[in-house]
């Protein structure tokens, strides 16, 4: 099921990090940056409700989405109480699954903004949207992911290495995809505006002017 959760966010345009038990997930939650936890409670060597716990008294506030066969009331008041943001029984539906993420990631705006900007040029993450000029660009799930992630880490020289694993979730493919890609992103959201916000810096990487170029 983790498997097919993974290759469904993929497809959705979402970067997703798997792991397989609970000190591996604590471990990638305290590490890595999320946007959002989707954690099973029947884990092996460490509960989702231990992992949730520890992250909590560690003030880590990622939103949780909890999974859990337990559809019992006090098996989800649990769960919430330890600090979960929502809470999901299976079987579930796949669309309920995304709504409920996207609705966690519109609720987060507190620790992260709702809405990415750079000059003119604007992405919505819960929303899925993005605008240049107040023009809506349309984007393949994958443009959409790499400019996410570009946008969070605007003026900052990102590699290729860095984009494969963050937003391919792999080292395998051949790193040359990373570069049609940003050629296929720079002809939505920076020709048809005669802006020059996606840049090569050679021999390192690509950069996304803060300014919207």
């Amino acid at each position: 099921m983790a498997a097919a959760l993974q290759r469904g966010l993929q497809a959705e345009g979402f970067a997703v990090d798997l792991a397989h038990d609970g000190e591996e997930g604590l471990h990638l939650a305290r590490q890595g940056d999320y946007d959002v936890v989707v954690l099973d409670i029947m884990l092996p060597r460490l509960s989702g409700y231990n992992v949730c716990k520890r992250l909590r008294a560690e003030e880590n506030w990622v939103p949780i989405l909890m999974l859990s066969a337990k559809d019992g009331e006090y098996d989800m008041a649990d769960g919430l109480d330890l600090g979960a943001d929502d809470y999901l029984t299976k079987p579930f539906s796949y669309v309920v699954l995304v709504a409920r993420l996207r609705a966690l990631l519109r609720r987060d705006a507190g620790r992260r903004p709702a809405v990415l900007t750079a000059g003119d040029l604007s992405l919505d993450p819960a929303r899925r949207k993005v605008q240049r000029a107040e023009e809506s660009v349309e984007l393949t799930p994958r443009e959409f992911a790499l400019l996410e992630y570009l946008m969070r880490r605007h003026d900052e020289v990102v590699s290729k290495t860095e984009i494969l694993e963050h937003v391919w979730d792999t080292f395998d493919t051949d790193p040359n995809v990373v570069e049609v890609y940003v050629g296929y992103l720079r002809r939505k959201i920076d020709a048809p505006f005669g802006r020059n916000a996606l840049q090569t810096v050679r021999g390192a990487g690509y950069r996304l002017a803060g300014d919207g170029g």
